[in-house]
Order: C-alpha cells, then structure tokens, then sequence
C-alpha cells in the first residue's frame, strides 16, 4: 500500500467514523443507554448540585391529590369535585438526557403518575396528525362543519320514558351557539375560543372563575374568537370530543398506534376521561378523554415515556426514519399565540424574550402541567428534561443549574 492510497484509506476511516459518532441515537424500546456525565463532557459536580436542587424544591402539595384538589383552588371552585380516576403521587422524579443519553436521574422515573395538562400536548398532536392525513383540511377551519350530533351514553336511557322528556333533546351539539360557530380549530388550541357552554357537567365558566365577575359569569358579553387568551380545561376537553369525532376512535388508539408504540414507550401509560364521558359513536361506546387532571382523569405515564415524547419533539417529530408528527405542525405548535406570547398550540409554552426561563435560549419550550410536571426541549443544547412534583417556582432555577453543567458550545 503506498504512502499516497494509505493517507486517503485512513482519511476515509476517519471521517466514517466520525460520521458514525455523530449519528443520531433514538433508544429502542424497554432501553435507554446511560453515559457518564464525563463521557459527554458535563460537569459531574455541577450535574449532582443541579439533581440535589430539585429534590429539595419537590411540590409541597399532598401527595394524595384527592386531598390536594380539596386543599387547593380547584376544590374550591364551582362544580369542582372531581368526575375521573385519580392517583397519590410519587416523590420528586427526574430525567435528564443530553445528545440523547441518560446523564442524570433522581426520584422513580418508571413510577406511573398523572401528569396534568402536559397531556393537552398529547391532544394537541392528535390535532395535528388528523391535520397532517386531510382528516381536518387545515387547523384554520371552521370546527362546526366537522361536527355531527352528540350521542351521549347513559345506560339509564333504556329505563326511562321519553313521553316525560318530550321536551328535552337526546343529543347535543358543540357548536351550536352563533358564537361558537365562529370557533376554529386554532382557537381551541390556543385557548382563545371563549366556548360557551357546558360539557361533563362542567360549565365553561366554572372554570377558574374570577370572583369579581361572579354576577355576570353566566350572561357576560363573549369575546370574538381569537382575541382573548384564558386556560379553560371545559374548552380543551370540547376539543378532545370535537377530534374524537374526526378521528371516529378513542384518541389514546389513535396516540399509542400513531407516536407512543413507535417511539417505544412502555406499556404502562393510560389516557382516560371521566366517568361521565362516554359516547356513542358508530355503534361503539367510546369515551372522550380530559386534556388534563382539573377534575380527575387525564394522562397517566412515567418519567421515561414523558422524555420519549419530548424527545420526539426535540427531533422536529421524526424518530429514526419515520416523520410521525410533521416539522410543519411542530413549526405552528410553537408559534407565540398573538395574545399570550408565551404560549403556542396546547401546552407549549415558549420561553418569548427569555420570560420563562431566562437562562435557557428563547427557541426552548416546555411541555407543562400542574404539579409541577415539566418537559423541557431545547434543541440548542440538544437537551430534554423531564421535572416531575417540582415547585412551579423552581423549575427557572433547575433548567438554569443544568445548563451550566454543560459544556461550553
């Protein structure tokens, strides 16, 4: 072998391999590889501070979040008792996954817990894949075309004469106020609706009611669709309703067979709605589920399969080589809402003029619920975190000690 052929067989070797190391890891399921801190070059002692951090800032909220619904606003509320499942919480759990590897984890991450409103992500996504397959034309239509007449479930309809009922309907319809005809699909998922009504016997109103306004709750003059923002779960679980009837079956179906089964997450994860949710749709008896756990019910999972999730939103929605939520949808997702600048499509949060998180980059976001649970993307530094029962008023500092841990780019 001459000394010419030898330089371009090893320059060959060399860039291959360097190809190789650059590639990107997706684990596989039922495993996720660890590394060292210092096998990617992060701080070991700075890591430990950051890990020590949050086990210390763990929510001081009961752990029986029966008892901790009752204790806080939400108990408090009009029509607040719970209607779905509920679960005690673990201890304060973490993961922390830098280019892809486990470098750090505290608490029970394969412990099963409610995780709130990071599920209102979750509904979001299934939005976004009828979107991307032409089941819903584009997220700017109009919801009420879609939509046919509910056919709620209720066993104790069999039982009972509809000659005392003549004047009571057997169905209801989402969108049939001239308001709420109004509402597109963007508007649910950025909250800015204002959808009137009652749905599981929740009021729209009823929700984080302002005291001040109690005399006009019911008769207020509406806000045009798109022109105001407020975080209303009554309006997030109409559109988990108006989705399942697009999609025609239950969404935990269509999540799992869609993003959760591709991305190898356990079998663990359950996504329910209330005992009351039930409807008929094609012949089948399916519920509707909750965008989130305001009053029980909602997204059950583990630590691991909440960073799975945000590690496909941290790869643009692809996995190895399959694109299942498109880069398009993700774009939007992660558009500011023009009346909440920190807020995207249902539940990014978006760290707009570095609001949220000042230490982390403006292009971070967060997958955030109640809890406080977290999940925060940032591409920038190709890092997930997953924060579970942390103090909302925390989770700055954690993000911030991590990042530092890091190292310098």
């Amino acid at each position: 072998m001459n000394r010419t052929f030898r330089f371009f067989f090893f320059l060959f070797i060399f860039h291959s391999s360097i190809c190789y190391s650059q590639e990107t890891y997706f684990p596989e399921k039922g495993l996720w590889e660890e590394k060292t801190p210092e096998m990617l070059g992060v701080n070991i002692e700075k890591l430990l501070k950051a890990m020590d951090f949050a086990r210390a800032a763990e929510s001081e909220s009961d752990k029986n979040l029966k008892k901790a619904h009752y204790l806080g606003g939400f108990g408090r509320e009009p029509f607040g008792f719970p209607i779905g499942p509920m679960k005690s919480r673990g201890e304060a759990t973490g993961l922390i996954i830098y280019k892809g590897y486990i470098v750090g984890k505290w608490g029970t991450p394969d412990r099963v817990d409610l995780t709130f409103s990071v599920a209102k992500s979750m509904l979001s996504s299934v939005v976004g894949l009828a979107v991307d397959r032409g089941i819903i034309g584009s997220e700017t239509d109009l919801v009420f075309p879609y939509m046919a007449p509910i056919i709620p479930y209720d066993p104790q309809l069999a039982y009972r004469n509809k000659a005392d009922h003549l004047m009571e309907e057997d169905v209801f319809d989402l969108f049939d106020t001239p308001h709420n005809r109004k509402i597109t699909w963007e508007h649910l998922l950025r909250q800015t609706s204002d959808w009137e009504g009652t749905l599981w016997g929740k009021p729209d109103w009823a929700d984080r009611p302002k005291a001040s306004y109690s005399s006009s709750w019911m008769d207020r003059p509406r806000n045009e669709p798109g022109t105001v923002y407020t975080y209303n779960d009554t309006r997030v679980n109409v559109l988990a309703l108006a989705a399942l009837n697009v999609w025609r079956k239950p969404l935990p179906v269509v999540l799992r067979e869609k993003i959760m089964d591709k991305i190898g997450a356990s079998l663990t994860w359950r996504w329910t709605g209330y005992e009351n949710s039930y409807v008929v749709l094609d012949g089948q008896i399916m519920q509707s589920v909750s965008g989130g756990s305001h009053w029980g019910g909602g997204l059950f999972i583990n630590a691991y399969d909440q960073a799975r999730f945000g590690y496909l939103t941290l790869r643009d929605g692809k996995w190895k080589d399959e694109q299942l939520i498109s880069s398009a949808w993700l774009k939007k997702s992660r558009t500011p809402t023009a009346v909440q600048r920190g807020y995207g499509f249902m539940n990014y949060y978006l760290n707009t003029d570095r609001k949220e998180i000042p230490a982390a980059p403006e292009s971070a976001f967060f997958h955030i619920g109640a809890g406080t649970n977290m999940i925060y993307v940032d591409e920038e530094h190709e890092l997930v975190i997953v924060a579970r029962w942390i103090k909302n008023s925390e989770k700055a500092t954690l993000v911030e000690l991590i990042l530092d841990a890091l190292p310098e780019k």
